[in-house]
């Protein structure tokens, strides 16, 4: 069993590399083996899975993945943290290092891995959670599943249902690849330093997107100006990608909706509909 890190391992660690965690990269690293190890299970990492790690700080959920058997890539934007990383790994778990690679950079500018990820777990920053999230589900059609630890909040946006208070642009985007479902809650203390916010665990397994000959960057503007002003009917919030209310409706009663829907009622599925029917 791997030599996983608890709460004085993370600090030593940091205090040895002269690092703390900062605001400016949302860092709040993880000092519970326990929870580490939940996600793991919960995400369903298997010895042939290829996993890319957003963001994994000092390694606390690094080492778990590795204690799975899966080849990791970790991708993380703190030069020192990503310079010790493997150092960590090769102290801690040394017959699993040779299944780590660590690439240094900004996830949102990742456009190839090599291997192709199967499987991507993270904690997440959460000012970037969803556009990381997107971005890779866009680029790497190879992802199967997505295992996140995000803010509660941003948990709660992502797997709403239509017709809930929460549901919205992220919501509907998410839709487009996955079934989404939000997979369990985490405390507070399991974290260095503590948020001030509640966390939780989505659990996105990939599906076909909608049946549409529509490119997906149009529907996805449908669902933006949709969301852009949630209580207005669709008739005026699509009239900017549609040329005018009038088109906007004409393409709504095409589609078999009535005008005055709002976007929070519609499913993604819905949305490709309206936009295969919009003035091009």
């Amino acid at each position: 069993m791997v030599d996983l890190l608890g709460p004085t391992d993370v600090r030593s660690l940091a205090e040895s590399l002269g690092t703390t965690p900062t605001k400016r990269w949302g860092q709040n690293f993880v000092v519970d083996a326990g929870t580490v190890r939940r996600i793991v299970r919960i995400a369903g990492v298997q010895p042939a899975d290829a996993v890319v790690e957003i963001g994994p700080g000092l390694g606390s959920l690094t080492l778990a993945l590795l204690e799975a058997g899966a080849s990791v890539t970790a991708i993380e934007i703190d030069p020192r943290l990503a310079a010790a990383l493997p150092q960590t790994v090769a102290a801690r778990a040394p017959e699993d290092a040779a299944r780590l690679a660590v690439m240094q950079a900004d996830a949102l500018t990742v456009t190839s891995l090599s291997p192709d990820p199967t499987l991507l777990v993270a904690n997440l920053p959460y000012n970037v959670s969803v556009p990381v999230i997107l971005h890779f589900l866009e680029t790497f059609p190879t992802l199967q599943r997505v295992l996140v630890m995000v803010q509660a909040e941003v948990a709660d946006r992502l797997a709403a249902p239509p017709g809930s208070r929460t549901y919205g642009i992220p919501s509907a985007k998410a839709a487009w690849y996955c079934s989404v479902r939000k997979a369990g809650e985490v405390g507070r203390a399991v974290f260095w330093p503590v948020p001030r916010v509640d966390s939780s665990l989505v659990l996105m397994e990939r599906r076909e997107p909608p049946q549409t000959d529509v490119p997906r960057e149009r529907v996805f503007a449908v669902v933006d100006a949709a969301f852009a002003q949630r209580r207005k009917a669709l008739r005026g919030a699509l009239a900017g990608v549609a040329g005018s209310p009038a088109a906007a409706e004409v393409a709504l009663r095409t589609a078999g909706f009535d005008p005055l829907t709002r976007g929070e009622q519609l499913y993604i599925e819905d949305f490709a509909a309206i936009a295969a029917h919009l003035p091009r």
